[in-house]
């Protein structure tokens, strides 16, 4: 069962895997914990600035590279798994530059690219690329999430869904990316959740969509609203105001009970009948680390385990994002300056 599959990694010895991470930021950090806690000693790290890499890799024992993934990897040889967890707009440069170098087994920091165009077309292109690539959306290896599809499953499937997207923009720090990132929030943030919801309820069939008001930084909207049904005929809505509170969540209704990821990180279940929401108790190989982070590293060490519990390719990548354009009213290519 993919909940206990998921369980299962802290019992796996990976001592004998050479990891490379592309980034030194809090992403790369994660992973670096991530790493350390499954017991892999063999990791070297990547990045353009020489404190931050030194930094990283004090914390964890380490071997630190600095002046960037262009100078370095060529210098590096292959690895077992090349982790890609730099800013946005680097992140598919760097996992090129690794294939290119000879490495295939590649991790990708979500989402890989703004949009979905590039998406399309580099699925198209890693078809010829020999190596196995995949874009992380850590959310999508959350051990609650598999509970929760074991026992949707077993009440007859989901019946409808509805999920929120509420992002809590005050907290938001616009000096650590470029603009684009943050008018693109949708894609860059919020498909955590959207990408979370369709994967238990399958993609649109048919979706209406509207869009609302406007922040400074994120013109095109501030409060989405919209719904239709997937291609498994399950109906589902969905709503965000930026402009308020709230928080992300997703609820599905099954034959017999509703649940409820709210947080995403806990399972919540409300009985047919019922008023009272009651946690439904979880657990993770690593309660202490970001969840999904050790998940997804361990089935791209262990490719096996990619026949229970599938990874997000290029390909799916482009399905979520041209889904997110169409939520957000975003264009699916950068528009170039006339």
């Amino acid at each position: 069962m993919p909940y206990k599959t998921l369980l299962s990694i802290k019992d796996r010895d990976f001592s004998d895997k050479k990891v490379l991470v592309i980034g030194a930021g809090w992403m790369a950090e994660q992973y670096c914990q991530a790493l350390a806690q499954m017991g892999i000693r063999n990791v070297c790290v990547v990045s353009r600035s020489e404190k931050s890499v030194r930094i990283c890799c004090k914390k964890f024992g380490f071997q630190p590279f600095h002046g960037g993934y262009e100078k370095c990897l060529p210098e590096l040889g292959t690895f077992g798994l090349v982790i890609v967890a730099t800013p946005v707009h680097d992140l598919k440069p760097a996992a090129m530059r690794a294939v290119e170098c000879g490495n295939k087994n590649i991790l990708v920091e979500k989402p890989a690219s703004l949009y979905s165009s590039e998406l399309f077309e580099w699925a198209k292109q890693s078809d010829v690329l020999n190596a196995r690539i995949r874009i992380a959306y850590n959310r999508l290896a959350y051990p609650n999430l598999w509970k929760l599809k074991e026992l949707v499953q077993s009440e007859g499937g989901v019946t409808s869904c509805r999920y929120t997207f509420t992002e809590l923009v005050h907290t938001i720090n616009f000096n650590n990316n470029e603009p684009d990132v943050y008018q693109r929030w949708g894609i860059s943030n919020s498909l955590h959740v959207i990408s979370m919801a369709h994967e238990l309820i399958g993609m649109p069939e048919e979706i209406r969509t509207f869009c609302f008001g406007e922040l400074e930084w994120h013109p095109i909207g501030s409060c989405f609203v919209g719904g239709g049904y997937t291609h498994k005929n399950i109906p589902f809505s969905y709503h965000a105001d930026w402009q308020s509170a709230g928080r992300w969540g997703i609820e599905v209704m099954t034959p017999q009970n509703a649940y409820r990821l709210i947080p995403l990180e806990q399972l919540y279940q409300c009985r047919k009948g019922s008023f009272n929401w009651e946690l439904v108790e979880t657990t993770s190989a690593f309660p202490e680390l970001k969840q999904g982070i050790a998940e997804q590293t361990a089935i791209m060490l262990c490719p096996e385990m990619e026949q229970v519990i599938p990874l997000v390719t290029i390909a799916q990548a482009a399905e979520y994002t041209k889904l997110a354009e169409q939520i957000f009213g975003y264009t699916s290519s950068k528009i170039q300056p006339s």
